[in-house]
């Protein structure tokens, strides 16, 4: 039995303990090393309203808050790295028309940098999908909706705004970009894993982008990509092969986080056996990726625990520590 399978047949307890305790209805766990080995497995049902189906490895999963990481910030360090954008910058100096009415508010000091490690006062959650279903207009109302100052906090507005940026470096909206190899921006509905029975959609979501901001923008930067555990596993092994002690994903901009995604502390997702030089992110829908560069492994944990309402214990933060300190288990 190869490293990753053992990995694999620890992990798997806990997420087969969820499913049969009725708290998320299915889920894929992946591990790969950086030698490309990897094991694969799933169990539960992919849906379970109005109809069911089963979970497989190849479902495609709404990757939620995944997206920040496996396509904006892989987007806007590229852009960094070529002097398109300076990250130290603000952010008008590709938006010049943000909060453009008062010149001297904070908002039009906000970094690209400082978006990235979510180290501004923007609020944690806005619930612009409120304000309309016209992706232009409700774009526009963003870049000129006075916010209050307040604390630090991770904030989709962040990631929102990042992918404000790429859409106006590039010309077009984000759906319009490339997802990337093995990523999508919707799905195939008969392959895809369930989320919510959505209260103002009013459907069960299969396929298409669970977030409300993102459905309300029809794209956007910190939530809408799609993919599957194998695209995910790949994403992983190609930065385990790459990502050096010096790349920005690794280097830390506060004691939680990194360029755009997270760094071991005192309760995280990861668990509390990962070394020090491990990085991950996690997705609201019940998604998340960790890759511990130390060790040479990364593991994804892919579950439709959403399904088919949000307003329930699914256990999600428990079951992925369960599963990461399985993983790294001495």
């Amino acid at each position: 039995m190869t490293d990753v399978q053992s990995m694999l047949e620890r992990a798997f307890a806990p997420l087969a303990t969820s499913i049969d305790a009725g708290r998320i209805p299915g889920g894929v766990l992946g591990v790969v090393d950086r030698d490309g080995n990897r094991a694969v497995r799933a169990m539960g049902q992919a849906q379970t309203e109005p109809t069911s189906r089963p979970m497989t490895e190849e479902t495609w999963f709404d990757l939620a808050s995944l997206t920040k990481v496996l396509f904006t910030t892989e987007r806007i360090l590229k852009l960094a790295a070529s002097g398109r954008i300076d990250l130290d910058a603000p952010l008008i100096s590709v938006i010049p028309d943000y909060r453009h009415y008062n010149l001297d508010n904070w908002e039009r000091k906000v970094t690209f940098r400082q978006c990235l490690g979510h180290q501004t006062p923007y609020p944690a959650v806005f619930p612009l999908y409120t304000y309309g279903r016209d992706p232009d207009l409700l774009r526009t109302f963003l870049l000129q909706h006075e916010f209050p100052a307040g604390p630090a906090v991770y904030s989709d507005i962040n990631f929102i705004l990042l992918g404000i940026a790429l859409e106006r470096i590039e010309g077009r909206w984000i759906r319009q970009m490339d997802a990337g190899e093995g990523f999508a921006w919707s799905a195939d509905p008969d392959h895809s894993a369930a989320t919510e029975d959505c209260y103002w959609r009013h459907r069960v979501l299969v396929g298409e982008v669970h977030d409300d901001n993102c459905s309300a923008l029809e794209g956007a930067g910190h939530a809408g990509l799609f993919g599957t555990v194998s695209s995910v596993l790949d994403f992983a092994r190609d930065k385990l092969a790459t990502a050096g002690p010096e790349a920005l994903i690794r280097t830390p901009l506060s004691a939680r986080r990194t360029h755009g995604w997270e760094r071991p502390y005192e309760g995280w997702s990861g668990g509390e056996q990962c070394s020090a030089a491990t990085i991950g992110h996690t997705g609201f829908t019940g998604t998340g990726l960790w890759l511990d560069f130390e060790r040479g492994h990364a593991w994804t944990l892919l579950t439709n625990r959403v399904h088919p309402t949000r307003h329930f214990d699914s256990g999600i933060l428990p079951l992925r520590r369960a599963v990461g300190d399985a993983i790294n288990a001495i």
